[in-house]
């Protein structure tokens, strides 16, 4: 069995496996599906063994009645008969045993390559998709796909040879009767592939209706709050009721067609067993097409019963394999091999060169245009801009989900030419929405690799918080970091970056929900733990902006590098952000200066009023009482 995509187990790349086609999932598994065609065949073969058996038993119990064979003839073919049945069902065990093996190998690849495909596909991408629908293509299309593969698979051999088998027999004791009852099942067959059109229509309706309850269902959990509190609990309900009635309405035509139809098929499979009657007792009279006895009518009529209910299941057998169509055709564009370029490994610090620099997503208009700097190890670049300038995207840019304009060059070589194992180990990224997972704090740092997670907590000023969480280290932060405030999950995907350091780090908005004396200390020990790498920081908090060694100002699609002092005089409206910023921040530091005097002061006067009441408690009662009354009102 096979890992990885086009590879078995041991390593070895299978040659020719494409896995976007069926049949490379049944050359990879060749040799569970030769284990399936050798017990398959004497499985089926072996059927015949049993109306050959019942038809002799039916003739010998004649036979005993008239006095020409005794019950020790039976007892033979009851003995006979018994190890047949023992040998063909131990087959039939190994058969199905194996296919069972086939289809979870096919699941457990198809699933493999689509998860490969799915992860390195973009964020927007994904979300275009709509997490609905492909949740339900990564698991109810691959597991129907599986399991058609599977009924495929298990109906060659239960269907195919058993069908070809039978009808042999019939046709070697008596062909015109054998070819005037088999009229029939070919009629099934037909039926079958005309309902083609109508359950691949109601199989991908249904898809469709699973992949859109899968999204309310989502909808649904994850704001269930916010709904609650505006007072749209209700509204959302009937919503996800009118989802859920439409689910239930596909679900009910898509199994109307697969499943109220094997019995119609199995009718008019078994409308020859008339001409079997008919015919096959003027056999028996001695005045039909052949002389049989009574052994051999009911050997016929046995084979023709056998063979009238695999062809029903045949007919099943051609719907089951029209949903795994449906099925099919949605994942097939993702059915595609993405190869790992090995593991990453952390590259060493080099020069960054941008120049000319421009992006717009596929089919849109540029986000931004001609951005030219160049930055060495330990610089620290600010951008920032007016909202929706762009600041986020530029940030993106980086890790080569889409193609750009104009040129990234790291240490000389092109950033979207680069292998992934390399740019993965250059380029270090923390989203503007910390992607935090349902772990422990230390967990979420480490990723598991072996270091001290308490150095990154206490360099983003998170340690003193986590110490009093009463796990510490080991408190688990929910999905998404739903246990933790907004400032507390944007420090921890900090941490979490700056323990995985990469040469160019791009980090969006980890500041926000800091205050400015926390934010102070974090960036110094930013600055200090990068000292070797360069630190693209975009924020649209400006306090630290004089401090960073050059800023990029978005603004309108376009952009100006310099230093803080150049993009102050150029561009008013930067200088205008940055004075509201430190104006309002000045403000607040006065307040908290007099808060803080004020304070002390009080602090102060309960100190002396203690001091002096001891002093008072050595004292007469009555000189006490007088004393601290006096200083009581001194205090």
């Amino acid at each position: 069995m096979s890992d990885n995509c086009g590879r078995e187990s041991n390593g070895k790349e299978i040659s020719g496996f494409q896995a976007d086609r069926v049949i490379s999932y049944f050359k990879m598994e060749w040799r569970v599906l030769l284990a399936v065609t050798v017990s398959g065949l004497i499985y089926n073969l072996g059927l015949l063994a049993g109306p050959w058996f019942e038809g002799k038993m039916a003739g010998c119990l004649v036979d005993i009645l008239g006095g020409r064979a005794g019950f020790p003839d039976m007892g033979k073919l009851v003995a006979a008969y018994v190890i047949a049945i023992v040998v063909v069902q131990s087959s039939r065990y190994i058969k199905r045993f194996y296919v069972r093996r086939f289809a979870n190998n096919v699941n457990r690849r198809m699933k493999h390559v689509l998860y490969n495909s799915l992860v390195h596909k973009s964020r927007a991408e994904l979300e275009e998709e709509g997490a609905g629908n492909v949740m339900t293509k990564a698991i109810l299309d691959v597991d129907d796909c599986a399991e058609g593969m599977r009924k495929f698979t298990t109906e060659i051999f239960d269907t195919g040879v058993a069908l070809l088998a039978y009808a042999g027999m019939l046709l070697f004791y008596d062909f015109r009767l054998a070819v005037l009852s088999m009229l029939f099942p070919p009629v099934s067959y037909f039926l079958a592939e005309k309902m083609k059109e109508i359950v691949q229509r109601t199989g991908a309706a249904y898809k469709e209706q699973s992949g859109i309850l899968s999204a309310a269902t989502l909808d649904r959990a994850s704001n269930a709050i916010t709904y609650r509190v505006y007072g749209c609990e209700q509204e959302r309900k009937d919503s996800y009721e009118k989802n859920l009635s439409a689910y239930e309405k596909s679900a009910v035509r898509v199994n109307i067609w697969s499943a109220a139809f094997p019995p119609v098929y199995r009718v008019i499979s078994m409308a020859g067993v008339l001409f079997i009657l008919y015919f096959g007792s003027k056999n028996v009279l001695g005045n039909g097409w052949r002389s049989w006895d009574v052994a051999a009518f009911t050997t016929f009529l046995t084979c023709f019963t056998k063979l009238s209910v695999k062809s029903s299941s045949a007919a099943k057998l051609f719907n089951a394999v029209h949903k795994a169509q449906v099925s099919w055709k949605r994942i097939k564009p993702l059915m595609k091999c993405v190869e790992n370029d090995g593991e990453s490994s952390v590259q060493k610090p080099g020069k960054l060169e941008v120049s000319h620099l421009g992006f717009a997503y596929p089919g849109g208009t540029d986000i931004y245009e001609d951005i030219t700097f160049s930055a060495q190890p330990g610089q620290i670049i600010g951008v920032t801009g007016a909202v929706a300038s762009g600041k986020s995207t530029f940030g993106k840019t980086f890790l080569c989900e889409y193609p750009y304009k104009g040129s990234i060059r790291f240490a000389g070589d092109e950033l979207s030419k680069m292998e992934n194992s390399v740019l993965t180990g250059t380029v270090g990224y923390l989203g503007h929405d910390p992607e935090l997972f349902d772990d422990s704090i230390k967990n979420n740092i480490l990723l598991g690799e072996d270091k001290d997670a308490a150095v990154y907590l206490k360099a983003v000023c998170f340690d003193k918080e986590v110490a009093e969480m009463e796990q510490g280290m080991d408190t688990v932060v929910g999905n998404g970091g739903v246990r933790l405030s907004g400032g507390q999950a944007k420090r921890l995907a900090l941490a979490r970056t700056l323990c995985h350091k990469r040469p160019v780090l791009i980090l969006d908005d980890p500041f926000s929900a800091l205050d400015r004396k926390t934010e102070q200390e974090v960036y110094a020990n930013l600055k200090m733990m990068a000292s070797d790498s360069i630190v693209i920081l975009l924020s649209h908090r400006l306090y630290l902006f004089p401090e960073m060694d050059q800023v990029i100002w978005m603004e309108h699609g376009h952009a100006a590098v310099g230093m803080h002092e150049e993009i102050m005089k150029k561009y008013p409206e930067y200088a205008k952000l940055y004075e509201e910023q430190t104006k309002s921040s000045t403000v607040e530091n006065g307040k908290s200066e007099k808060e803080k005097l004020l304070t002390e002061q009080v602090q102060v006067c309960e100190k002396n009023f203690q001091l002096k009441k001891k002093t008072i408690d050595r004292n007469e009662p009555e000189q006490r009482n007088a004393a601290e009354k006096g200083d009581m009102r001194d205090a």
